[in-house]
């Protein structure tokens, strides 16, 4: 039997922050940047680890001393990053993790990597919210589904939770409502400050 393809780990991070209005790659919840920790907690599962940014980025202090894959393809969303990382590495799988998600920890990550199959194209928790639709940005991509994702783009279809609910992937339930709550927002980052300053009481 074939063996699974590497794993590498992605933290996104190229994102605007249009309505953070300030960079949410380098907030802190846990004592250190964003950054920081997402690239912590994939270099427990993953062979090895890179940062997505945009180029301007990566002269952050918080950046300059991560590995970096540089998004080719620009104000597409996180696909960009996702697809720039499966050019630069083809033969690898991808755990991809947004840099935006407060709550994520290394239990939801080693149940991720532990359901992953190879045999599909991809491996994903499935939203709180809406049961029946992957998360995309807390997921494992496998090489096969690269062409499928420069198709999808060259067709101008960008939204990877689109994209994953046309294949057949593994679906994971979270093991927590809040474990994929984003915080895209001044509110949502104090109120997630106040969550997990409260979880440690």
């Amino acid at each position: 039997m074939n063996k699974k393809p590497a794993l590498y780990g992605l933290v996104l991070a190229g994102g605007r922050s249009l309505r953070m209005k300030r960079d949410k790659s380098l907030l802190q919840y846990h004592g250190k940047s964003q950054v920081e920790y997402c690239f912590e907690l994939l270099s427990g599962h993953c062979q090895e680890v890179y940062l997505s940014n945009r180029e301007e980025q990566s002269s952050l202090k918080e950046h300059r001393k991560l590995p970096q894959i540089h998004d080719k393809f620009i104000d597409i969303g996180p696909l960009g990053g996702i697809l720039s990382a499966m050019l630069h590495k083809p033969d690898t799988a991808w755990l991809v993790l947004a840099c935006d998600l407060p709550f994520i920890d290394h239990s939801l990550l080693a149940h991720l990597v532990a359901g992953r199959a190879r045999d599909k194209y991809a491996t994903a928790y499935t939203s709180a919210y809406h049961p029946e639709e992957p998360e995309p940005l807390c997921a494992i991509y496998e090489p096969k589904l690269m062409p499928h994702l420069q198709e999808y783009r060259q067709r101008g279809i960008f939204c990877p939770k689109k994209i994953l609910s046309d294949f057949d992937i593994v679906k994971l339930a979270q093991p927590r409502t809040n474990s994929l709550d984003n915080a895209n927002s001044e509110e949502d980052f104090q109120k997630a400050v106040q969550v997990l300053s409260h979880d440690k009481l």
